[in-house]
């Protein structure tokens, strides 16, 4: 989801004027190319589909539309690139290039009249360096190396192209290329020349992608408890670390892509292929992710396609001094909610710039894969704004289906995936379309998985709006529990979302003020306190447990962090206060945070031991008592029991079990160390009777205080 604000640019640039060149279209043929042993995409299997979704029957027609321009596509990278490889690859030869010292820069720019070179290498002469007009609206500068043989252009150099647009302005823009930014006294943004002697080597493999993905949703900038912009280096010295010790196997980095407004959490982007310089440089960036390699953590980009930032001087808006060089023009290509632009993806080099950007941080960065954000904004001409999606399937094949963006993501995951095998792509759409997490060979969407949207949103509205006297436990489990047949699924409780400001998190909803005064052990243990902390760890373990393939927290949560998110800006005085992670909340011994950052650690560690995150068996719920207050369910060989009544505790619970033995208990939200009361004895042993209960064949009786879930394993 996005959030609120866009740093506006000066648009000095005409909206209006013909293009000097031309906008080439994805069927466009102009040149050859073999396709070097890429393979045919093949025929969609639609028996194989319909096993999976029944109801895609009736839009078989429109699924082999769908299907064919994707297959097009392919085919004419391959024909017209050489290779998929090459296409996703462009990178290499577009933007800057240095080449034995000398440079080599190509550009895509059709509205230019002529494009040249400036910087403070030449004293910011602006026409002195003029490209050479190429065919389609590409130009390209090249440049010999000194006559001592080093770079005419110094590292760091500050370097800007002069574009002149279609009514004859000179403007000034960083390359959608550039690879590293900086502000300058104006605080825009300006491309520095990267370029150093020598680089960061990367010393670890890419671990393999987890099968029971644990991810760590993260942001660099406010990773430490200090009043400040935290660094790369910081983030690789003090939380991963953490990260390692509470049991999670993936992070998610958010707002890495270039931003030059920071309180648009990185999702205003200017730079796509620049990693943000707040934080530090490019190669303190690839020593962060090569450490999270070294503790086998899988790290995933939360990549931005779905828009850019309307900035002009340090952004892609205007770029060529026309509306629609990298966009749609007109109202299409403007989001009104977002007040950003929205790419226009039936351009090829449009294509070829975020195809390439697909694979650029995979390749240079060694990310692992991407949550791509805002896919249902993406999907749909509304842009999912003001629509509920009831679930009928018309609404997925009808007209307000944009298939020019589902093409789209249908290229970028089958790149991805064929140039990364072990890359994952996670889908960020509240709409549940269906197959947008099958493969692209079913006519799907391609993504490995898709965030279960609707669980957080679910918690917040129940904490808001109800006790927990009054929680519908058939609502919550339904909601845990629907998600797409062979589609996976990352379950959270809450994300960045629900920590931004205007909001409050789970543990803010439980406890509220008393966070303030009653989270140390030396004063009272309030009824709030004790009601949110045993809350707190309930909502979390049958939402990781019942409510996907995958797991997902939000940097903080973990400990109940006690307040919302929000970055300096204007309207809090550019405030710090609220922009960082107070770890030393967790890591005090005298505060009661540690016994639900202990119990966060305590989830993941015995998940990764039985693995319940899975994609073989998605649980079976055997009871819902909605008087009791009471959810049993099993998922792989355990079997879990929650008791979610305020006063009630029951001596002798039957529960079913399908399987019969022995169980005992191996995770208790009851424990001393979790902030409990220790009234499970762990020394005892839960036999099964053959006696038939909840439709399991077995069943066996158990003691479940008030507020209080268990996990038991079969021995």
């Amino acid at each position: 989801m996005k959030k609120n604000g866009s740093k506006n640019g000066s648009k000095n640039g005409s909206k209006n004027g013909s293009k000097n060149g031309s906008k080439s279209s994805l069927v466009r043929k102009d040149s050859n190319g073999s396709n070097k042993g890429d393979d045919k995409v093949p025929d969609i299997d639609f028996n194989k589909l319909y096993e999976i979704d029944g109801y895609l029957r009736s839009y078989e027609q429109e699924i082999k539309r769908r299907y064919s321009v994707f297959s097009n596509i392919i085919e004419s990278i391959k024909t017209k690139e050489g290779s998929i490889e090459q296409f996703a690859s462009s990178y290499e030869k577009y933007g800057i290039q240095v080449r034995n010292n000398s440079i080599y820069w190509l550009e895509w720019i059709p509205g230019a009249q002529a494009v040249y070179l400036t910087g403070d290498f030449n004293k910011w002469e602006p026409t002195i360096l003029p490209f050479k007009k190429l065919d389609f609206g590409k130009w390209e500068l090249s440049i010999a190396k000194n006559s001592d043989g080093s770079c005419v252009i110094p590292h760091l150099s500050r370097i800007r192209l002069v574009i002149k647009s279609p009514n004859g302005d000179l403007l000034y823009r960083n390359s959608p290329w550039a690879n590293y930014v900086l502000p300058n006294d104006r605080k825009v943004y300006e491309h520095v020349f990267w370029n150093p002697p020598t680089s960061y080597q990367f010393k670890h493999k890419k671990p393999k992608a987890p099968k029971n993905i644990k991810i760590y949703e993260c942001h660099v900038g406010i990773a430490s408890p200090d009043y400040k912009v935290a660094t790369y280096n910081d983030f690789t010295e003090n939380v991963i670390p953490r990260i390692k010790r509470q049991g999670y196997n993936a992070i998610q980095l958010m707002a890495v892509m270039e931003h030059a407004y920071y309180a648009s959490f990185g999702y205003q982007v200017t730079s796509f292929f620049a990693p943000s310089s707040r934080y530090g440089t490019p190669d303190e960036l690839k020593r962060l992710i090569d450490e999270c390699h070294k503790n086998g953590i899988y790290v995933l980009l939360d990549l931005i396609h779905s828009h850019a930032c309307k900035n002009v001087e340090d952004g892609l808006n205007y770029f060529d001094g026309t509306e629609s060089c990298f966009f749609h023009s007109g109202g299409r290509g403007t989001h009104s909610l977002w007040d950003s632009r929205l790419f226009d993806y039936t351009q090829w080099e449009v294509l070829r710039f975020l195809v390439s950007n697909c694979h650029y941080w995979l390749n240079e960065f060694q990310f692992d894969g991407y949550r791509f954000d805002g896919v249902t904004s993406m999907l749909y001409h509304t842009h999912g704004i003001g629509h509920g999606f009831s679930g009928h399937y018309d609404e997925y094949y009808g007209l307000n289906t944009d298939t020019e963006a589902f093409n789209y993501l249908q290229v970028a995951n089958y790149v991805i995936h064929k140039c990364f095998p072990n890359a994952q792509t996670i889908a960020e759409d509240v709409s549940g379309m269906p197959g947008l997490c099958l493969p692209t060979e079913l006519g799907g969407g391609g993504f490995d998985f898709r965030l279960g949207m609707a669980i957080p949103d679910l918690w917040i509205k129940i904490l808001k709006e109800q006790s927990d006297q009054e929680w519908d436990l058939d609502k919550i489990v339904h909601t845990l529990t629907n998600r797409r047949w062979k589609e996976k699924t990352i379950t959270y409780c809450e994300s960045h979302d629900q920590a931004l400001v205007g909001d409050k998190t789970i543990a803010f909803w439980l406890m509220d003020k008393e966070m303030y005064t009653n989270m140390s052990t030396l004063s009272e243990n309030t009824a709030i306190i004790q009601r949110g902390i045993a809350l707190h760890k309930m909502i979390r373990l049958l939402t990781q447990g019942l409510g996907g393939e995958g797991w997902l927290n939000f940097i903080g949560n973990e400990f109940g962090h006690p307040e919302w998110l929000d970055f300096p800006r204007a309207g809090n005085n550019d405030s710090y206060h609220y922009a960082r992670r107070q770890f030393n909340l967790a890591d005090d011994p005298m505060l009661r945070y540690r016994f639900l950052n202990d119990w966060d650690r305590e989830m993941n560690t015995v998940e990764e031991k039985f693995r319940w995150l899975r994609d073989d068996d998605s649980g079976y719920v055997s009871l819902k008592h909605g008087e009791d207050k009471v959810i049993v369910f099993e998922r792989g060989q355990n079997l879990f029991v929650f008791n979610f009544h305020w006063e009630k505790s029951f001596p002798d619970y039957r529960v079913g079990v399908h399987l019969p033995g022995k169980y005992k208990v191996i995770l208790d939200s009851d424990e001393k160390r979790f902030g409990g009361q220790s009234r499970i004895d762990h020394n005892v042993d839960y036999f099964t009777q053959d006696y038939k209960h909840c439709n399991r064949d077995n069943s066996l009786l158990i003691y479940i205080p008030s507020r209080v879930c268990l996990v038991l394993a079969r021995q």
